[in-house]
């Protein structure tokens, strides 16, 4: 078994997870739990990786990096739309709220507005 497979497993299981945060964020009316720095971070990870990658002469990982940093971008440009968005109250308030945490009532999500 090439060891390099591991690594791309573990790559595509990541790109998975991230792909789904960014649907989620996509339908989400609001951006309450999501920080830009995140994104920012993820960037700056993806980008170091695609230089080490290159680096090293390995494509397959250059791939995987240029995937990675685009679902970062991908996540910073939903993030700043849904802010800009929310500012400009393009969003109602009361579609805002649904599936938070109702702070009134502790352990309880809200369903409707």
């Amino acid at each position: 078994m090439d060891i390099q497979v591991i690594g791309i497993a573990s790559a595509l299981i990541l790109l998975a997870t991230l792909l789904r945060q960014i649907y989620i964020q996509w339908a989400s009316d609001d951006v309450a739990g999501v920080s830009g720095w995140l994104f920012v971070g993820q960037m700056c990870a993806s980008a170091g990786f695609l230089v080490y990658s290159w680096l090293i002469g390995d494509a397959v990982f250059v791939c995987i990096n240029i995937m990675g940093l685009s679902t970062a971008l991908l996540g910073q440009g939903i993030y700043w739309y849904k802010r800009r968005q929310l500012a400009a109250g393009a969003i109602p308030r009361a579609r805002r709220r649904v599936g938070m945490r109702d702070r009134r009532w502790p352990g309880a999500m809200r369903t409707q507005q």
